[in-house]
């Protein structure tokens, strides 16, 4: 089965163009070991084996920074495959578009010096004309993620057959004017963040100052957002949902909550969750009446049109 990966290459993309010159994705990390020959094939013990070697490599970084850098690693070393397709920006809102074609190879000395050589297609896809869901895939600006789920959209684009797809196919539009405006609620609330009432204890989570705290990558799926009190001493997870949410969205959160409590808090850091949602019902009340971590709010949609005389 063909996967599809978008990979950054280099902080703000600043190797896309000699990786383009010279046929190849990668990454470095001042990581300075064969990645298959040094490490565990399983990614749990990747993980535990890389994270001390990446702080003491990049001093003052934190887990966040490594369990990022950990997971781009073992994506290009192991998960990619031959015949896989990579979307990589290049840094002007653009996607280029290549085909892997060799396996991992590790080139000390150089950039990017953990590689796996591509064909690059003759496809440039403009970020601002992809379909809501591929924005979403590729939001989170850590260097890797996996964007499978959007291979007919990608496909498209390969064959120049693209055209304006459907975001959702999975849930029931009961008011399909509140759904046109919810479709953007993500990244309104990204953007809008510094304004709102969390935006007044927390911030987006930032590496290098890039947000990677949107679509965080965890092994039971994307955390919708990750942030961290302004003291650095709280990690906050955010889940949202279009319309009503239920019940089944507490254990949800609780599973990213669990994740970024065991891989990414600090000793003292702790975890709290936040669920945003146009609507609850008796349900969730009772399930959040006796969980003390995790709080509910509720958006408003509206739209107006005033008569311009």
């Amino acid at each position: 089965m063909k996967n599809y990966y978008k990979i950054i290459l280099g902080p703000k993309s600043i190797y896309a163009e000699e990786c383009v010159e010279k046929g190849f994705i990668g990454a470095g990390y001042n990581i300075n070991q064969d990645l298959l020959t040094s490490f565990p094939e399983d990614f749990d013990g990747f993980n535990q084996m890389f994270t001390p070697i990446y702080q003491k490599a990049n001093p003052g970084k934190n887990k966040i920074a490594a369990d990022l850098a950990c997971g781009t690693s073992f994506t290009i070393a192991r998960r990619i495959n031959i015949g896989d397709i990579v979307l990589c920006p290049n840094g002007k809102r653009r996607f280029l578009v290549a085909e892997v074609t060799g396996d991992y190879s590790y080139h000390p000395g150089e950039i990017l010096p953990h590689r796996r050589s591509v064909k690059w297609l003759d496809v440039i896809i403009n970020r601002w004309e992809v379909s809501q869901e591929l924005k979403n895939a590729t939001n989170s600006l850590g260097t890797s993620a996996n964007v499978t789920q959007c291979a007919t959209e990608i496909e498209s684009y390969i064959n120049g057959s693209a055209q304006q797809l459907s975001t959702r196919t999975d849930e029931v539009i009961e008011d399909i004017t509140v759904f046109a405006l919810e479709k953007h609620l993500e990244e309104f609330l990204v953007s809008n963040w510094a304004s709102t009432e969390l935006g007044k204890k927390y911030d987006i989570y930032e590496e290098d100052g890039e947000i990677v705290g949107q679509q965080y990558p965890s092994d039971t799926g994307p955390i919708d957002i990750l942030a961290i009190s302004k003291d650095k001493l709280e990690l906050l997870v955010v889940e949202l949902k279009r319309g009503k949410a239920s019940d089944s969205v507490i254990g949800q959160i609780q599973r990213y909550m669990g994740y970024v409590k065991a891989e990414l808090a600090e000793k003292d850091q702790s975890v709290k969750g936040v669920i945003i949602a146009l609507e609850d019902d008796t349900r969730i009340k009772r399930a959040l009446s006796v969980t003390n971590n995790i709080e509910f709010y509720r958006y408003q949609v509206s739209f107006k049109l005033f008569k311009n005389i």
